[in-house]
């Protein structure tokens, strides 16, 4: 899938993708104060973000779209969501582990617009980089489309630095893919986005709030984003675990879900 169906696109208002893109904002600039702030433990420190950032998220939110359902990795799941047209889904914090790090800049935000299923509208924000990217900014000149430079020579591979999972393997094999190791799953979702890596291939386990986001602002960029089997990613779920995931430019995408169908040596 490269592009959401027009029916779906059409349920989202100018309004959605800004105030996506200015929650992820806002939550970016409170996380960098926090790990500016001083605090020695990092444990402490990332208690701290996760909560703080899920607190301003859901409070916004709540003023500014109360009709509208939250499922937050930080925050107590509700039934009352399924029966939701509309569902923000978002990770405060993604990659705690590298926020509590000093120096490392592979984290993110997540603010995603789920309505009907569909990932409409939503932003990842990229604090340490002083990054938002959004479904609002698609088309604008500081985040230029991207698909309009493939790189020559095999494709770069993002995966995951601790915990590279069998599809990463398959698809660095089969495509005799660079790997290009990062932190939290939005980082390397965006590194296909901004052009830093053509594909990220994920399996082992994954929420819905892992990829939302990433997922809206991938399509809105003209990328592949689908199941490892090629079929839809789809959202608001009663058991919102989901546990793999294909983003990739255009010209490696079939090669990628070729490669994810070979029988392992």
């Amino acid at each position: 899938m490269t592009a959401l169906p027009d029916e779906a696109k059409a349920l989202a208002s100018d309004a959605d993708h800004q105030l996506a893109a200015e929650l992820a904002e806002h939550s970016a600039e409170l996380l960098r104060a926090l790990r500016a702030s001083g605090i020695d433990d990092p444990d402490v420190l990332r208690k701290q973000g996760d909560r703080r950032s899920h607190e301003l998220l859901t409070t916004e939110l709540a003023q500014r779209r109360p009709e509208d359902a939250v499922l937050s990795e930080e925050g107590q799941d509700s039934a009352q969501r399924l029966g939701a047209r509309r569902v923000w889904i978002v990770d405060p914090l993604d990659g705690t582990r590298e926020f509590g790090e000093p120096g490392r800049p592979d984290w993110a935000v997540h603010v995603a617009l789920v309505i009907d299923g569909f990932p409409v509208a939503g932003a990842v924000a990229l604090p340490a980089l002083h990054e938002v990217w959004s479904t609002a900014g698609a088309a604008s000149p500081d985040q230029p489309p991207a698909t309009t430079s493939p790189r020559t020579g095999p494709p770069r591979l993002a995966v995951s630095r601790t915990r590279p999972g069998p599809a990463a393997g398959l698809v660095q094999q089969a495509l005799k893919a660079e790997p290009v190791p990062l932190g939290s799953a939005g980082f390397k979702a965006l590194a296909v986005v901004r052009g830093a890596a053509e594909i990220y291939a994920h399996s082992g386990g994954q929420y819905e709030w892992d990829s939302a986001a990433p997922v809206a602002v991938a399509l809105a960029h003209g990328l592949h984003a689908t199941r490892l089997d090629g079929t839809p990613l789809a959202y608001n779920n009663p058991d919102p675990y989901l546990p793999d995931l294909l983003i990739a430019h255009p010209a490696w995408a079939r090669p990628a879900l070729d490669a994810l169908r070979l029988p392992p040596c």
